[in-house]
């Protein structure tokens, strides 16, 4: 048989490696930035990009798109090619790929610093960015399966399916949520509104860590773990039912974000009962990996790579048991907007991608520059800093959530709430400042990581084109006596692509089209009325400095919610949402029904400075929003926006809009003035209180109208 002599394209996969270090320590850094401003108000330096509002989706954007976005383009291309014997499939579309991918990070990062966001979390880029996300992952498409295509080895090894099924349903994921109309080059709202908003956000934000974060992982994880341990995976048959199991029930889970929220029971309980399952999936992947280490354990004491490796896989093992079990509506009732999850989060986040991607790194780099790793003591100590960060970071955030939860719960003999929610932030400042001690070690073992790395670099020579010969894969693949059924699938790429494609669309398609077409599951509110032009324009205000990552706009029906915040939340609510408003996080108090609770003069003195209404208070002041106008010019784009996504303004209203914006922009100036506060009409502060004070302002009103 013929021998063909082909090379490795090392050189793609050193810049996805450099990409990872970079904009890892930079979304580090962001990330610490955050934390320490948590305690620390005047770390958010009255500046608008520095807030924390605005630096916060910059922080999770750098560490998912940017830090473990370029891991897995670094793994897929190291990977695949030896795989499947086989030279990617195009050196132009890789590096179409590569500087694609840092053009997206970095007009990110601008435009979110800038405010330039649709205000759905881990989705938050705008139209144009969304764009060229789909046309560069179209480019990484082309690029893989043409690999596959011209393989030189019939069989499709497990990562390589985890490699498929990350492809297709990101790209399903990513259009689907993105469906939006735009009103400029940098503005747009939500195609959706309310609840069918809040569905499709999560069903695409649990599946943007399924399919992101967690099965293109676990497709590096089978291709270099054994390679690391030089051991065969423990088991094939596992491997097939952790994969197909996994992207099948996945995909159902994305309502366990919205549990005793206006989502309809139904779906909410379909979201539970997949969670629940996902455990055996997700577990028997775990096992799969740490059993494949049998006999390897004294090679594990030894090598820096395993002992990444091992705790990647342990930190994905507790994971993917704690979400399940989060899934659980008394537990969820617990956790829900409070620090819990931001702990259960970083134990996947540091633990499970930071540490595989680590690993990875530390194997790699000797192997494409043809040398030894610099130490192995300072990737060891690394290791050892880096565990001690993530459980200084995640058990403080377990305990400050827990107690969050259980302070706003707790009630006096005589039937009142005992704690002002304020007492509840103000009570677990230490453990915030434990939370940013565990980050900066965390930080420090990453820097050590590059520094370690960039020692190992310069003392070896890179290998660009790394040779390699292989035969030719046959035209007619032969078959070996009676084959399992999965070796049928394996050798046919389109197929898997198809079937995989089938698996993750069916759970989003029930769950997503009754909700769309059967009205009674969102009932109308006669009272519920569109935003005024002020309101919209102080509504865009307030997407735009991220208020919603700290405050909820959702009343869950529990009795100390009730008695805080007012009248539970109802579906017809929202339903001119654009987008949606509850939140994921609560920092500060919900806001469902803040409108008439202060007057006009409150909200002025507390965005200008918090803590002279709430002393105490970890919100960042905004003093732009006194300076700035608002963008009339954009009023009537924006009007006619919403006429088309179905919000029922009059025809022809966009025209006198602004006049009707003046005329109520001078009311809240009046009542300011009446308090002896001056400020212009036109400013961005009133739009902002206008918005606040619509807020609940409907239901009460059609309370008011059943008494």
């Amino acid at each position: 048989m013929q021998i063909e002599q082909f090379s490795y394209d090392n050189k793609t996969v050193k810049w996805f490696a450099f990409a990872t270090m970079l904009w890892g320590i930079v979304g580090m850094l962001v990330g610490l930035w955050i934390a320490i401003a948590m305690y620390y108000p005047p770390l958010n330096l009255g500046f608008a990009p520095t807030t924390f509002g605005r630096m916060r989706p910059v922080h999770t954007n750098a560490v998912i798109f940017a830090f473990v976005g370029n891991g897995i383009f670094m793994g897929v291309y190291y990977s695949l090619q030896r795989l499947c014997k086989a030279r990617m499939f195009s050196d132009l579309l890789s590096k179409i790929h590569f500087w694609g991918w840092q053009l997206i990070i970095l007009s990110a990062a601008l435009t979110l610093w800038t405010g330039h966001t649709t205000g759905k979390e881990y989705a938050e880029l705008e139209w144009p960015i969304d764009i060229a996300i789909t046309l560069v992952w179209v480019v990484f498409g082309i690029n893989m399966f043409g690999t596959i295509l011209k393989r030189r080895e019939s069989h499709l090894y497990v990562a390589i399916w985890f490699y498929i099924a990350t492809w297709v349903t990101v790209a399903m994921l990513h259009i689907v949520n993105s469906f939006e109309l735009p009103v400029s080059i940098l503005k747009s709202y939500s195609w959706y509104a309310g609840v069918q908003d809040a569905l499709v956000q999560w069903w695409y934000g649990h599946n943007a860590v399924a399919f992101f974060l967690t099965t293109p992982y676990l497709g590096l994880m089978y291709y270099f773990l054994p390679k690391a341990a030089n051991r065969p995976v423990y088991s094939y048959r596992l491997s097939i039912i952790h994969f197909w199991a996994l992207i099948f029930m996945y995909i159902w889970a994305g309502p366990h974000h919205l549990l005793y929220t206006a989502l309809p029971d139904w779906a909410q309980s379909l979201g539970v009962v997949f969670s629940v399952m996902l455990i055996a999936p997700s577990w028997g992947g775990m096992l799969n990996g740490l059993f494949t280490l049998r006999g390897a354990w004294d090679k594990v004491r030894e090598e820096p790579v395993l002992k990444f490796l091992v705790v990647a896989i342990t930190c994905y093992g507790m994971a993917t048991f704690e979400g399940p079990m989060l899934s659980l509506k008394s537990v969820n009732a617990i956790a829900h907007f409070s620090d819990w999850i931001i702990a259960h989060v970083h134990v996947g986040a540091l633990g499970w991608n930071g540490f595989l991607t680590f690993g990875v790194l530390y194997w790699l780099i000797p192997r494409m520059y043809n040398t030894q790793l610099y130490s192995k003591k300072l990737a060891g100590t690394h290791f050892w800093i880096g565990t001690i960060g993530i459980i200084l970071y995640a058990i403080p955030m377990y305990w400050a959530g827990f107690t969050q939860s259980m302070m706003w719960k707790q009630f006096t003999e005589e039937g009142q709430l005992k704690f002002q929610f304020l007492e509840t932030v103000t009570h677990i400042i230490p453990m915030y400042v434990s939370r940013s001690i565990g980050g900066t070690l965390y930080l420090t073992g990453a820097l050590i990581m590059v520094y370690n790395l960039y020692k190992t670099m310069a003392a070896g020579s890179f290998v660009a084109n790394e040779e390699a010969e292989a035969a030719p894969l046959p035209k007619v693949i032969p078959v070996h006596g009676k084959e399992h059924w999965h070796r049928w699938v394996e050798k046919r790429p389109v197929q898997m692509l198809v079937f995989s494609f089938i698996a993750v669309a069916i759970g989003g398609i029930l769950e997503m089209v009754p909700t769309f077409l059967i009205k009674s599951n969102i009932p109308t509110i006669s009272s519920v009325k569109p935003y005024t032009p002020l309101e919209l324009q102080g509504r865009d205000i307030y997407v735009r400095e991220g208020c919603y990552t700290c405050h909820s706009q959702m009343i869950r029906p529990f009795r100390d919610e009730v008695a805080r915040y007012g009248e539970y939340s109802k579906a017809g609510e929202f339903v001119y949402d654009h987008p949606f408003q509850w939140g994921s996080k609560r920092t500060g108090p919900d806001l469902a029904r803040e409108g008439g609770k202060y007057p006009d003069s409150w909200h002025f003195n507390h965005m200008m400075d918090p803590q002279s209404m709430s002393p105490g208070s970890i919100m960042p002041s905004y003093p732009w929003l006194y300076e700035n106008n608002i963008d009339t010019s954009s009023t009537p784009a924006k009007i006619r926006a919403m006429q088309t996504l179905g919000v029922p303004y009059e025809e022809g209203y966009a025209n006198k809009a602004n006049a009707d914006l003046m005329n109520q922009a001078n009311g809240i100036r009046v009542s300011l003035k009446m308090e002896k506060l001056e400020t212009a009409k036109d400013k961005e502060i009133v739009a902002l209180i206008a918005y606040l004070q619509r807020l609940g302002k409907d239901i009460k009103g059609e309370q008011t109208a059943q008494k």
